[in-house]
């Protein structure tokens, strides 16, 4: 511990990085009746802790390293905390980043004029090739956690919490990949407080570090989920176990659901957005108050991250309802006959709709796939119970992974062709409607159709904003377009028609 105590206490970092702020999260800390503070690490000029611990390896390079230059492999933070640190020390830096690496950080890296490699589809094969590069050229390989200097440059985080608090906290949480991020911190915390807990948070499905402790040996992952990217490690450093072992008190694993409501927990406090693995430590921290029923608790977490692609936010608010247990998604069987549509709506009463998609079946029963607002997971099953018992089927879907990503989007298929609603005689007419989101909206539109206007397409998604969006398709008889057109000026929500549109033909519409 001497050695790497003396190794923080003199550890460069404040050439290129800042003391980030230690904020208290004032909505977190009265949804969760504990103390929540947030060290913003999020701040730090290039959006991340990494260029603490990559400037102050790099810093303690001879002139001579300095002037033939350094390498590294990265697909993000650690990438451009390498580049800025040595566009500041004004030496060469080569970054291997894999093939698939987004355009943006690529131009992050290259802003602070570094050459950029791109080399194989995934991290590993970037590092061994960072390797074979490092010694062909005779650069300095920079490792991104498996370095005393690195971790020393991390740990320096550790000094500034202790300086911002007047007393201990209660827990510290900290994303874990790689580990040089705990084991820096936890080195530093456990020299002055030892009873401070320090825990460390790993992705479900990139727990490298989790397993290692539990097996008391290293363990490499033979595949890890790519979501929270920034921590995504198959294998964690020799250096950053044995500190871990000594210093680090527990581990949590937070599945993406949770990582993604953590996001928005933070955004609710800050207004800013969090990368996955800079919000790993709030999700963890969550985990862990309602797990042990912490109350009245000093909690710090380490925001270490916020080098969000913004393709990804649509996700990312997609899931969080789900994290956050303040959504159910259900699969419900109800009578392919007039009314069973509005009698199910009816049944829901007030309860926000988040998703509604409904095709018209040729058996005897259909199926809808519903999003609904609930208040906690009791609410969800207590919801599901009632709409067994008022003579509904359902499936409870909102664990199942394959539902939420890919089943919600691909409920559909054509108008079945029977006698009964025979193309001679009716016409599928297809719509967009916009009304107002509030309660009651939907049912209104129900009530005031006709009766023998049957409904063979219902699809609703709750987009967050003050007006809701339906898509709808009715079988109308085609001797009654006039009063369907009646019905269209009558009912006062805006409207498109569809019935040509080339993707509904294709798609939806009925084959001959």
């Amino acid at each position: 511990m001497k050695d790497y105590l003396h190794k923080i206490l003199r550890a460069r970092v404040y050439d290129v990085a800042v003391e980030s702020p230690l904020d208290k999260g004032e909505k977190l800390s009265n949804k969760l009746n504990n103390t929540v503070w947030l060290k913003r690490e999020d701040l730090q000029p290039v959006f991340s802790f990494k260029l603490r611990g990559a400037y102050n390896r790099m810093s303690h390079l001879s002139e001579e390293q300095l002037s033939k230059g350094v390498i590294t492999s990265s697909a993000g933070n650690h990438a451009q905390g390498v580049a800025l640190s040595a566009s500041t020390l004004s030496c060469r830096a080569v970054i291997v980043m894999p093939i698939t690496t987004p355009p943006v950080k690529i131009e992050a890296v290259r802003s602070f004029n570094a050459e950029v490699v791109l080399h194989g589809e995934t991290y590993d094969e970037a590092y061994l090739e960072a390797l074979r590069l490092s010694k062909k050229e005779q650069l300095v390989f920079i490792h991104p956690f498996d370095d005393p200097e690195v971790i020393a440059g991390q740990g320096t985080i550790g000094i500034e919490i202790l300086r911002q608090l007047e007393e201990p906290p209660n827990v510290i949480y900290i994303a874990v990949g790689g580990g040089g991020l705990i084991a820096g911190i936890a080195t530093y915390v456990k020299s002055l407080w030892p009873q401070v807990t320090v825990i460390g948070v790993e992705p479900e499905d990139a727990c490298a570090m989790s397993k290692s402790l539990e097996a008391e040996k290293i363990i490499e992952l033979p595949h890890v989920g790519l979501f929270a990217d920034g921590v995504a490690v198959k294998r964690i450093g020799q250096l950053t176990f044995n500190l871990a072992q000594k210093y680090v008190d527990n581990m949590i694993t937070v599945n993406t659901d949770e990582i993604c409501a953590a996001i928005k927990d933070f955004y609710e406090d800050t207004r800013s957005i969090l990368e996955p693995a800079g919000a790993l430590s709030i999700a963890g921290l969550k985990k862990d108050v309602y797990k042990r029923n912490l109350q009245n608790k000093s909690l710090v977490a380490i925001t270490c991250g916020a080098n969000m692609n913004f393709e990804r936010l649509r996700f990312v608010a997609e899931r969080a309802v789900l994290g956050e247990e303040k959504e159910a998604m259900i699969a419900i069987e109800i009578p392919e006959r007039a009314g069973s549509l509005r009698h199910l709506c009816k049944f829901l009463g007030n309860r926000n709709v988040t998703e509604f998609s409904y095709r018209m079946s040729q058996t005897s029963n259909a199926h809808i796939f519903l999003g609904v607002e609930v208040d906690n997971k009791s609410d969800r099953f207590s919801f599901i119970e009632n709409i067994n018992k008022n003579g509904f089927k359902s499936i409870d879907l909102s664990d199942d992974e394959l539902s939420k990503i890919h089943l919600r989007h691909m409920v559909g298929g054509r108008l079945p062709l029977t006698n009964e609603f025979s193309p001679t005689k009716y016409k599928e007419l297809l719509y967009r409607f916009e009304f107002p989101e509030r309660p009651g909206a939907l049912i209104k539109f129900l009530d005031a159709m006709r009766a023998d206007w049957t409904i063979s397409i219902f699809h609703y998604r709750n987009h967050g904003a003050d007006i809701g969006r339906i898509v709808i398709g009715v079988l109308v008889d085609i001797n009654d377009m006039n009063p369907w057109q009646d019905f269209l000026n009558d009912i006062g929500y805006k409207n498109t028609e569809e019935t040509d549109n080339p993707a509904y033909k294709m798609f939806l519409g009925a084959q001959p």
